[in-house]
């Protein structure tokens, strides 16, 4: 496991090693005793999979309260996306600062990011397909997000962000001058 340390601290790119020969790869993707080792010690109780079918879908930024805030391990199955994390944690050096890692099936690479950051992605090939694996349950009451364009966080999406593909929920989430975030830094 190759593990790459992002501009973000405990915001993770890890590459899982792939055998392959003229019929394909081989991965193993997860290991819990592996990723303990790692710091990346939760137990992962919901995993969710996204297609996303045209590029310049923008999914996010979104993120999840206590007492149900999630970690994720975020991987591509199929495609590419520009996959993005935000500090959001109250007296953090690093509040509103951002990190965009390119993850692909080609790759095989993963995005670890842990609970206090805000997440989301931006669709670069048609068919991109999102795995990722959460800490915790989906809770609609404590469900929220950022918009994906807040000039304040500044996050370059690789494209014209006014000509994002969105859901309701993601045109309409507040920007973070005006958002009051639940998390604090512990660091």
């Amino acid at each position: 496991m190759q593990v790459e340390e992002t501009k973000l601290p405990g915001v993770l790119q890890l590459v899982p090693k792939r055998f392959g020969d003229s019929r394909g790869f081989f991965s193993e993707v997860y290991n819990k005793s592996v990723y303990e080792k790692l710091g990346i010690a939760m137990e992962f109780v919901q995993d969710n999979h996204s297609l996303s079918r045209e590029v310049g879908v923008v999914r996010g930024l979104h993120f999840q309260a206590p007492p149900h805030a999630q970690d994720k391990l975020v991987r591509v199955g199929a495609g590419r996306v520009l996959d993005v994390a935000v500090d959001i944690r109250k007296g953090s050096p690093h509040f509103g600062q951002w990190v965009g890692v390119e993850l692909s099936a080609e790759a095989g690479n993963q995005l670890f990011i842990p609970a206090g950051f805000l997440h989301g992605f931006a669709v670069l090939e048609p068919n991109s397909e999102l795995l990722y694996k959460c800490s915790d349950i989906y809770a609609p009451d404590c469900d929220g997000a950022v918009r994906y364009d807040d000039p304040e966080i500044g996050i370059d999406w690789g494209f014209d962000a006014a000509q994002a593909i969105l859901s309701e929920k993601d045109a309409g989430a507040p920007l973070l001058k005006d958002f009051d975030s639940p998390f604090v830094y512990e660091g």
